[in-house]
């Protein structure tokens, strides 16, 4: 698939790649509150070792009140597994303090929230409401570039240059799936080309297929370890916040 241009590419791996994983997040969650803090727990650590604390954590705190409430110390022997626990208690203890406990479904207020970035707020607005958004981490950055759908290394430019090439109904859904393919098949220092659904037009494939796929590719999906991680579905709301 020589001569295709960046927009050709998004579209065939946002075919390719939801033909594989479903749209969802690998943290356990219920609703945004539980979403948002998960989502800052994840930060500089993996989301198995926030599934390991959440549950409890949960439990004791159920919402941002009780949580407004918590001794700083608790939380951080709750939230130790996930490394630098004192800087995340004192965070996530203090989201209660703007909006009323709630979790605001804008990103213009959610990047105010000590501890929110762009990815985080991105990632709450697409799993938890159903509002497109284009969260760019270490995976993301790494295959956007590899696909050439962006040069740069800056989230907020990739995020602009990707979400240019694709429908916003598919923000939400591609970052979600670029992430676990980038977790299970192009990882950084390895990529296991050959085993990878994009290698008849990806730009960095070190291997090329025999014959062009079709868009859709019919291969068996990928389970996740749990099935509450799903983006919600919000119709009509994808220009909702730009």
């Amino acid at each position: 698939m020589a001569g295709l241009r960046a927009k050709d590419r998004a579209r065939l791996a946002v075919e390719r790649l939801k033909a594989i994983y479903p749209a969802a997040s690998e943290l356990e969650h219920r609703n945004a509150f539980q979403m948002l803090i998960a989502t800052i727990l994840s930060a500089q650590t993996t989301d198995r070792s926030v599934n390991s604390v959440t549950p409890a954590l949960f439990a004791r705190y159920p919402d941002a009140a009780a949580l407004a409430h918590a001794n700083p110390q608790a939380v951080e022997a709750m939230i130790k597994p996930t490394g630098f626990f004192t800087v995340k208690a004192t965070t996530i203890i203090a989201l209660v303090e703007k909006f009323g406990g709630e979790v605001p479904p804008r990103i213009e207020d959610l990047v105010t929230l000590p501890g929110v970035g762009r990815k985080t707020a991105n990632v709450v607005l697409g799993v938890a409401f159903g509002i497109p958004g284009f969260a760019v981490d270490t995976h993301v950055t790494r295959l956007t570039r590899r696909l050439r759908l962006t040069k740069s290394t800056d989230p907020v430019r990739i995020e602009a240059d990707v979400t240019k090439l694709i429908p916003a109904s598919e923000w939400t859904g591609f970052s979600l799936r670029l992430i676990l393919h980038g977790r299970r098949v192009c990882v950084a220092r390895a990529p296991r080309c050959p085993e990878c659904v994009m290698n008849d037009f990806c730009p960095s494939s070190t291997v090329r297929a025999k014959r062009s796929r079709p868009l859709t590719a019919p291969v068996a999906g990928v389970k996740l370890g749990h099935g509450r991680g799903t983006a919600a579905k919000r119709p009509g709301r994808a220009g909702a916040r730009r």
